[in-house]
């Protein structure tokens, strides 16, 4: 269906509707959001359903934080299962078990909540209330831990409503529209597109692209992108790939690209959090472009390595010398990286420490650390190459000391790697960035600290 026409019969139906509810909240058709809410639930036709969910969009969005988190209080407490009905209907099916008081007991348990925000998305352009809702309610855990409850139904209900089968994957260059082109500069999270200029060069030449993927609710809106050069090798370094051209638009490589580096995925909807979208992109990208350019036959990440400074602090407070003074000393000051003396004494120092970082040390719930190398493990990557001073940005410098990461996409490869890494906890890795462990780090055995490596037999890839 045309979504331009479904907008229009939606509104006009909303129109039509309206004129019905005036004076029915009480407040000229508006009313407070919880007379809206109950009014909604309470089941009218569709004509007002339509109505009231635009009242309630608007209504909320011109509230302020202290009038929405007493919103989803009322929600919390007003629309929740009724705990004796649900202990009836699983007394009954526990008696006679059947596909009816199957039914009956899922009814039974699924939250009144999810039925409210189903109508709420009758409105024009709810989806997108809905989701901005939800960022607002993640804003607002840390200080009402109590609205989890609603958080879950809402990312359930997103989690259905953006499923892969709905999204639509576009190539975004610099003939796309100017409205999509000021989110890519907006949502972009790894490395700050410095205008459009800078947008313009990772955009318009031919060595360059980028996707992402949108959903028919949000129609110029990307739900996450990546961006990607097409090089003759395997890059060290961001600054190689980001830097300026004399003619970015008529530079034409002289030979057909072998690599695909993914240099930067950025999700863009902060409502949509804990919706995975990146392991389908990727995978999808790698397809297309392995279809569009038969020369390409690696493909590969310039990952950072976000929290690696901070873990690397932690190390130091909780194992007293596992770090040496001098180096200490030198990385409390970023401007060791515009020395080559101090540059090389902290590559001896740091290269084994980060191995042991992305090898070694894990979460509270036995993964690694880093977020990044759970996110391309989990899609079946392997981790290829430690990089030093792949990243020379203050940010870069201060989140990591400037270590960048490869994660190799073997297509041969992706779906044994990944079943390792969730199944047994095995890490995909080179035999280079293993070499570069200390002999202390191998031997380490803590309950929290475990090496997992490929087993002698397994062969995940071609090492370097």
């Amino acid at each position: 269906m045309n979504v331009s026409f479904f907008q229009e019969l939606l509104n006009s139906i909303a129109e039509r509707g309206r004129s019905l509810l005036e004076g029915s909240t009480g407040e000229g058709g508006t009313g407070a959001l919880t007379d809206l809410a109950e009014a909604l639930q309470s089941g009218r036709g569709e004509a007002s359903g339509v109505a009231l969910a635009g009242e309630i969009l608007s209504t909320y969005r011109k509230a302020d934080d202290a009038e929405k988190i007493a919103f989803f209080r009322f929600l919390l407490e007003a629309f929740t299962s009724d705990e004796e009905q649900i202990t009836t209907a699983a007394k009954s099916y526990l008696k006679h078990p059947s596909p009816e008081t199957q039914a009956a007991l899922e009814s039974a348990v699924v939250s009144p909540r999810q039925e409210f925000f189903r109508r709420l998305n009758l409105a024009a352009g709810a989806t997108s209330g809905i989701v901005a809702m939800r960022a607002d309610l993640i804003r607002f855990l840390p200080q009402a831990p109590e609205l989890a409850a609603v958080d879950s139904d809402l990312m359930h209900l997103l989690g259905s409503w953006f499923n892969r089968g709905f999204l639509v994957l576009r190539r975004i260059d610099w003939s796309t529209s100017a409205s999509t082109l000021e989110k890519i500069i907006e949502y972009e999270a790894v490395h700050e597109i410095q205008g459009w200029d800078d947008l313009r060069r990772r955009l318009d030449p031919s060595d360059r692209r980028c996707f992402g993927f949108f959903h028919p609710s949000l129609v110029d809106e990307p739900l996450i992108f990546v961006e990607v050069a097409l090089t003759e090798n395997i890059p060290g370094s961001i600054q190689e790939l980001l830097a300026a051209k004399e003619d970015p638009a008529g530079d034409t490589p002289t030979t057909a690209p072998t690599t695909a580096v993914f240099y930067s995925i950025s999700n863009c909807q902060k409502g949509l959090q804990g919706i995975s979208f990146g392991n389908f992109l990727i995978k999808q990208v790698v397809e297309d472009l392995a279809k569009e350019i038969p020369s390409l036959k690696t493909f590969v990440t310039l990952s950072p390595a976000p929290r690696f400074a901070a873990w690397l602090v932690r190390t130091t407070n909780d194992e007293p010398g596992a770090v040496d003074d001098e180096t200490l000393e030198l990385l409390s000051d970023n401007s060791w990286a515009a020395h080559a003396e101090n540059q090389e004494h902290l590559r001896e120092a740091l290269l084994p420490l980060a191995a042991e970082y992305f090898l070694i040390a894990k979460s509270g719930r036995g993964k690694p650390v880093d977020p990044v190398a759970r996110f391309h493990l989990g899609n079946g990557a392997r981790l290829q190459r430690i990089n030093w001073l792949g990243d020379k940005s203050a940010k870069g410098l201060r989140q990591s000391h400037g270590i960048m990461v490869n994660y190799l996409y073997d297509l041969k490869h992706i779906e044994a790697n990944h079943e390792a890494y969730v199944n047994e906890g095995i890490i995909a890795v080179s035999k280079t960035v293993r070499s570069m462990l200390s002999s202390s780090s191998k031997t380490k055995t803590n309950k929290n600290r475990k090496e997992a490596e490929m087993p002698k037999n397994a062969t995940v890839g071609a090492d370097e």
